[in-house]
């Protein structure tokens, strides 16, 4: 089990791994060139692929899209967010993926809408990865000046390996989490998908 590995030997093993997709190895070093302030390859292309590999799928097997975080609380305009996507959508035009590009600095703007839950601002790109609706969900991975990964993994690696969908819920709604997992286990039939928490009804005192 990856968990019984040393820190040093388990990132080891999710770089190899993450490399069997060569999309993925090309949206990180593109990214890289953008030189966006606190960014991360994240989500789903990094568990999926991982997942992928595992049960011996080909690596880009069901993912929809990359997804980039980066975060710039100096300008929360639209247009400078766009700006961005823009680029993105120049370097990496020949790619065979969807690339999204988010600025995680604006996300409480339109959250709410979007997901009838309020999102108090993030602080950085590691707080918004914080708050997706799985535990596994939650690692991110981007390339460094001088070639390392830099891989963040609040909860660690276990579940990904292991095919375990655990739920987070900090933020987004339980409809998110059961949208997510049901979609993921047409393409995963062997995920073990983990309940929401039940919720306990608030004491009527004495």
């Amino acid at each position: 089990m990856i968990s019984r590995l040393p820190l040093d030997q388990q990132l080891a093993h999710l770089r190899t791994v993450l490399s069997r997709n060569g999309v993925l190895t090309e949206v990180l070093a593109r990214t890289a060139t953008l030189r966006l302030p606190g960014w991360y390859v994240t989500a789903g292309c990094l568990f999926q692929t991982v997942w992928n590999v595992v049960t011996d799928r080909p690596p880009t097997h069901g993912i929809k899209d990359y997804d980039v975080f980066y975060f710039d609380a100096d300008d929360l305009s639209w247009e400078a967010e766009d700006e961005v996507i823009g680029a993105g959508r120049a370097i990496f035009a020949d790619l065979p993926a969807e690339v999204e590009l988010r600025n995680e600095a604006r996300v409480h703007l339109w959250y709410e809408e979007k997901f009838r839950a309020a999102c108090p601002p993030y602080d950085s790109t590691e707080a918004a990865i914080d708050s997706f609706a799985a535990t596994t969900c939650c690692l991110g991975v981007r390339v460094e000046s001088d070639g390392r990964w830099r891989v963040y993994a609040p909860h660690g690696l276990s579940d990904v390996f292991n095919l375990v969908v655990r739920p987070n819920p900090v933020l987004a709604p339980q409809s998110v989490y059961q949208a997510k997992t049901a979609r993921w286990q047409e393409q995963w039939p062997e995920l073990t998908v983990l309940d929401w928490p039940a919720t306990n009804p608030p004491s009527s005192g004495g």
